[in-house]
């Protein structure tokens, strides 16, 4: 099965340089900034320059995919990040579930700007929201959902939006889409392997069945009797995570001649399963201890 500990994530498209220039130019056009991030994982989904990008700018967090992250963990997230200045909500931009009160939730973080509209003649002028997010989190879901028609352009493939597009989603608001946005390294190997697990990176990228063993080595640690019930394992402690994968896909009747397992298409299923909440709500990361 080789090496699984060699592989990192490196990916550094051209237009991500491109994308942070663009936000830069577009923030004084913009009365606010939504942030899209994964529920799964709200720090691994946030590029950490954008804080200082977007600096001065009042923010509102979307924990996206909601329903497909631990409950109890999400109202952790949206407290802490509630502790941090910023108004948080979780939703799921493709059903639309926790979108009814966004309007609302902008209209409380940029009251005073529209009491300074008022008091300067400006009564009903519509207000500006930039929106961000790393590919892949929801951000063009969100859009489209919002604006009640597709028209930002959706793929499950991260980069596919190029340029800076407004959409007007009623009550006065308008939002600003942009490119999506990744940070140029992966410093970190475990960031790296939570966004191939949740799809933000190309599959291409890193091995599928390198990021299939360590989707099974985070899975058997944090939640092993979902891996159990799921693929009607017994028990694997005495089994490597490779092992783990083979056990799967041989239960799965996925074998090719002389009855080895094809591995590579166990990986496929164990990821597009997680990927589809199949194996049930799950969170990768928890927020850090307040002092």
């Amino acid at each position: 099965m080789g090496d699984f500990q060699k592989q990192t994530v490196q990916w550094f498209p051209g237009h991500m340089a491109k994308t942070r220039r663009l936000i830069k130019e577009s923030l004084s056009r913009v009365d606010c900034v939504t942030e899209v991030l994964d529920a799964r994982i709200p720090l691994a989904s946030r590029n950490p320059e954008i804080g200082d990008i977007t600096a001065g700018k009042p923010r509102i967090i979307l924990l996206n995919k909601c329903d497909l992250a631990d409950e109890a963990v999400t109202a952790q997230w949206i407290k802490y990040f509630k502790s941090t200045g910023a108004e948080a909500m979780p939703v799921d931009c493709r059903s639309g579930k926790g979108l009814n009160s966004y309007h609302g939730v902008v209209r409380k973080v940029l009251a005073d700007k529209i009491k300074a509209n008022n008091d300067r003649g400006m009564v009903g002028k519509a207000l500006r929201v930039m929106v961000v997010g790393i590919p892949n989190t929801g951000k063009s879901s969100f859009i489209n959902k919002m604006a009640g028609r597709v028209r930002a352009k959706v793929a499950d493939r991260p980069g596919v939006t190029t340029s800076n597009q407004w959409f007007n989603i009623g009550n006065g608001i308008e939002l600003l889409d942009t490119p999506g946005v990744l940070w140029p390294k992966f410093d970190d190997p475990v960031v790296g392997d939570k966004l191939a697990f949740i799809g933000s990176v190309k599959d291409a990228v890193l091995d599928v069945e390198t990021m299939a063993v360590r989707l099974i080595d985070v899975l058997r640690e944090g939640y092993p009797d979902r891996l159990k019930e799921r693929y009607k394992i017994d028990d694997f402690d005495d089994l490597q995570s490779w092992e783990i994968l083979e056990l799967i896909g041989r239960k799965r009747g996925m074998l090719i001649s002389g009855g080895e397992v094809n591995t590579e298409r166990a990986s496929v299923m164990l990821l597009d399963e997680y990927r589809g909440g199949k194996l049930g709500r799950i969170s990768m990361e928890f927020p850090p201890k307040s002092n």
